[in-house]
């Protein structure tokens, strides 16, 4: 079974299970990140990863900064679902990457600005190789952009609540 046929049928399985039983989608994911100076070590279930700033702010560079892994997150949210819809569309895919750019403004970070502390555009720029029309292509794409978790996240304003657990120090 080649990899596509494989995406297809494990598509269509947790489609099926997910209309019989829709609880089964819902969920709550937990990251927790440990800081040390400007290295940040993040962890969820048994992944961990390490970012970090530039030594220039103050870090070590001994990771990437959290503005490439939200790019990365993008960028890798929109392959998969584009290859996903693929699959399950029966479009044959040669080759697909996501290139994302994205405008911003240190300076609202470091309070030298009057921009917002995030993107002022993100971009994202869909190479595929397919032996599919242009019209195909577009209905995949259009299709895959409707059901991405993280362009929904970079598109639409999220609620984010802040709690605060303050541990006072043992002397």
């Amino acid at each position: 079974m080649d990899k596509q046929a494989f995406i297809k049928q494990k598509f269509e399985r947790n489609q099926t299970a997910l209309r019989l039983k829709p609880s089964l989608g819902l969920g709550t994911a937990i990251s927790k990140t440990k800081i040390s100076g400007l290295t940040c070590e993040s962890t969820e279930g048994t992944w961990s990863f390490i970012t970090d700033m530039p030594e220039q702010m103050g870090g070590a560079a001994a990771g990437p900064t959290p503005g490439v892994l939200g790019r990365a997150a993008l960028g890798s949210c929109l392959a998969m679902g584009y290859m996903l819809w693929a699959s399950k569309m029966e479009i044959e895919i040669n080759s697909l990457e996501v290139e994302v750019q994205t405008d911003y403004d240190d300076g609202a970070l470091l309070d030298t600005s009057t921009a917002f502390p995030g993107y002022s555009q993100v971009r994202y720029v869909v190479h595929i190789e397919s032996e599919a029309s242009e019209a195909t292509i577009a209905q995949l794409l259009d299709k895959a952009d409707a059901h991405s978790p993280y362009l929904d996240v970079f598109s639409r304003g999220q609620n984010c609540v802040r709690q605060t657990k303050i541990i006072t120090p043992k002397s």
